[in-house]
């Protein structure tokens, strides 16, 4: 079977097979691309962290545990600045997530400019 056609972001080309005659895989398709767009969208807003739901959870934990003095208050702050590295590295993947989406929504747009603009040359 033939491959797709398309080059990924990282610059290796796309393994997916295609049947014959078709260039792009339903992913490269720009046909698909709202739809694509729709489902990732809705994907990354319905899922709960669950990362950041156990932070959270732990967090509460040793702040109780300081309070509580099972926990000396010198080892939590250590802790809480583990917690605040943590908490960083999830911020960062998420503005990576929200780039990645405002590339492809960037990549979208230039693709129906460029089709407008050939149409409108065309006559």
């Amino acid at each position: 079977m033939p491959q797709c056609s398309a080059i990924k972001r990282n610059g290796e080309r796309c393994r997916v097979s295609v049947e014959t005659g078709v260039e792009l895989c339903w992913a490269h398709d720009p046909r698909n691309a709202s739809e694509r767009k729709r489902i990732t969208s809705r994907a990354w807003k319905a899922r709960p962290n669950r990362e950041l739901v156990e932070t959270k959870h732990d967090i509460r934990a040793v702040v109780e545990a300081v309070r509580d003095g099972s926990i000396e208050s010198r080892v939590g702050g250590v802790v809480f600045q583990s917690y605040n590295t943590l908490l960083k590295a999830l911020d960062v993947e998420r503005r990576w997530y929200e780039t990645g989406q405002l590339e492809e929504r960037l990549e979208e747009l230039e693709e129906a400019l460029k089709t407008q603009r050939q149409k409108s040359a065309n006559g």
